[in-house]
């Protein structure tokens, strides 16, 4: 009988100790294929900083038709990362996306056109076809557009807009005179594709004063009401910068952590640590904590667009420090 009860008072406290480490699941819905990109988020993951927090993270890669803000108002993730004109004008239409945490300081965006399509200036876009990202990615865009007083409808005095996908075939075939491109991706594979320097012109967002902030971390609004899902988020934060300051200290060895998570094996290891080494300058003076003068220049640049702002009005809890300033203590 004492052998029994020592048993199952054994089993009882074994399978409690067994819900007490269970690890709280978060799910991670990134913008993009994985790449060097989110690096510090399969750093974190292979580091083991998640567990180290008591956390069980999927990583869910993105692509060209994936809309983050989507994805989360069906229920698919808990934290997504997206750009914040994007973010914001889901907001406007009434998804009540929330920023609780910003990695990304400075932005990659870059609109890359070849000289020999007539293009040196902002000034030559007139009757231009440009290529544009969607699914989120075209409000920086079209901000700058509305900025300089272009339409966008392929009417007289404006450009064309060509929905561009994942590639640079566009501008490579001279289907269009410009495509978006990223300081860390896509430039690279106009010159790997054999155009050089010298025959593009690279008109940066950052240099045009039209620069947004890219890359940051949103949660609903709603779940932020719940301390247990507050508390989980400050410890995925929390790892997560852990994770991308690792990854900007030891780019090589974080981009060879995203090639081993890339189950496409669409990309090589040259690629992938050039990204890193770009992205890194983008992180680079970001503890997570979302500076509020790029958000007000972020939004500011949005409201100001011309004849067809991409948000019509201030955004009202569009995002708390809540979350890193606990996670940052």
């Amino acid at each position: 009988m004492k052998k029994l009860v020592t048993t199952a008072l054994a089993g009882a406290m074994a399978l409690g100790a067994s819900f007490a480490q269970a690890a709280d699941d978060v799910t991670l819905q990134l913008k993009w294929v994985t790449q060097a990109q989110f690096a510090g988020y399969y750093v974190a993951q292979d580091k083991g900083f998640y567990e180290e927090e008591d956390l069980n993270v999927t990583i869910k890669p993105g692509g060209p038709d994936i809309a983050p803000a989507q994805v989360i108002a069906g229920g698919g993730a808990d934290v997504v990362l997206d750009w914040m004109p994007s973010a914001l004008a889901s907001r406007e239409k009434g998804l009540d996306l929330v920023n609780i945490a910003q990695p990304f300081k400075s932005s990659g965006m870059m609109l890359t056109c070849r000289k020999d399509a007539g293009v040196s200036s902002p000034d030559d876009f007139p009757g231009k076809t440009l290529g544009v990202w969607f699914f989120g990615n075209e409000y920086p865009f079209l901000s700058w557009m509305s900025k300089l007083g272009l339409k966008t409808d392929g009417s007289d005095g404006g450009v064309t807009v060509l929905k561009q996908g994942f590639n640079v075939d566009p501008l490579l075939q001279k289907q269009a005179a410009c495509v978006s491109t990223m300081t860390y991706n896509e430039y690279w594979q106009i010159i790997d594709a054999g155009l050089t320097p010298e025959e593009l012109v690279v008109f940066k967002y950052e240099d045009q004063g039209v620069a947004t902030l890219e890359d940051g971390m949103y949660v609903l609004g709603e779940n932020l009401k719940d301390e247990a899902f507050k508390d989980k988020m400050v410890r995925f934060v929390r790892a997560s910068m852990k994770g991308w300051k690792y990854a900007e200290e030891n780019p090589d060895e974080a981009a060879m952590i995203v090639l081993d998570n890339d189950a496409t094996g669409a990309q090589t290891e040259k690629h992938q640590k050039r990204m890193m080494s770009e992205v890194a300058k983008l992180t680079a003076g970001s503890n997570g904590a979302l500076d509020e003068a790029d958000y007000r220049r972020t939004v500011d640049s949005l409201l100001t667009a011309g004849s067809d702002p991409v948000i019509t009005k201030e955004p009202e809890g569009a995002y708390t420090l809540d979350i890193t300033d606990a996670a940052l203590k």
